[in-house]
């Protein structure tokens, strides 16, 4: 008599992890991140006001990044920098600007974001050398980018002395979760280069992954799960791989786009990356003004 051997079905591999690989309470730290954020402030007297600036290729979300901060920090849905709707093939900034973020009447939140043209793989992209000109605090806002040439020292919006309040003290990359593995290696390759040049400046920074539900369905279905998805780590990682920042200063977020009431789970993952940068931001300026006096000191 033959015996069959009964074989088992093969079973899927599971999307999510058991537990989130990156702790945050959805529950409870929205609240504790805003008084944070509402209480902080830059604690020297040389720079009032923390300087991040947004970079990364067109249609990625910079823009768009900005105005969830805003929408977070306010409690209400706001486009104060216009972002593009869609892929048009160009930047949609095409001016350096740099928003302040209001706290109450009369007063503004201690950080700014600078928001700028995008960069591609054409021709007609920002000039890298106009982005490290921005880092070391040589361009003043309102600066319209051109494409063909990168500012001058005698262009009007040119700043020839830079001071520790005109400098970034972030940069800020911003990259689309769907489409980061598919980005020309030319976009990488620009970015890496601004990403040199505030090493070699040592200005922190960060990278923010968009469109996480675009990239993940169980991210689509709930924004909590987005620290149990499988896929949304490992484009992390390949992120982390092409750029060059560790996994640790990677933050996932999903913009507002279509939305048009807040949402708490959005806002805690904005609020989150928020802190982080801030705090990046803040050191970076604390560690430079010890220097100054302890040279001043040593003279």
């Amino acid at each position: 008599m033959w015996a069959f051997k009964k074989f088992k079905k093969p079973t899927t591999p599971s999307s999510e992890y058991d537990e989130p690989w990156r702790s945050l309470d959805f529950k409870t730290d929205r609240q504790n991140i805003m008084t944070t954020i509402t209480n902080f402030k830059s604690g020297n007297t040389e720079v009032d006001t923390l300087r991040i600036l947004l970079h990364g290729p067109q249609g990625a979300g910079k823009s768009s990044f900005f105005n969830s901060v805003n929408t977070a920090l306010q409690g209400r849905v706001t486009t104060r920098a216009l972002a593009q709707s869609a892929d048009t093939g160009r930047s949609f900034t095409l001016e350096c600007n740099t928003y302040k973020i209001k706290y109450k009447a009369g007063s503004f939140y201690p950080f700014t974001f600078t928001d700028i043209a995008g960069i591609h793989d054409e021709d007609t992209s920002i000039k890298t050398d106009d982005i490290n000109r921005l880092l070391n605090g040589n361009i003043i806002d309102g600066y319209t980018f051109n494409p063909a040439k990168s500012i001058t020292e005698e262009d009007p919006k040119y700043r020839g002395n830079p001071e520790l309040k005109d400098k970034v003290h972030c940069l800020v990359a911003v990259l689309p979760a769907d489409t980061c593995s598919m980005m020309d290696e030319k976009v990488f390759e620009q970015m890496r280069a601004v990403r040199e040049k505030a090493r070699d400046l040592g200005i922190p920074q960060a990278v923010i992954m968009t469109k996480v539900d675009e990239a993940c369905p169980l991210v689509k279905e709930n924004h909590e799960n987005i620290y149990k998805s499988k896929k949304i780590k490992h484009k992390m990682e390949e992120c982390s791989i092409r750029l060059g920042v560790p996994v640790s200063y990677i933050y996932p977020v999903k913009n507002y786009h279509e939305e048009c009431a807040t949402n708490a789970t959005m806002d805690i993952l904005i609020l989150d990356a928020l802190q982080h940068i801030v705090n990046f931001a803040n050191d970076y300026v604390e560690d430079k003004v010890q220097k100054m006096i302890s040279d001043f000191q040593n003279v």
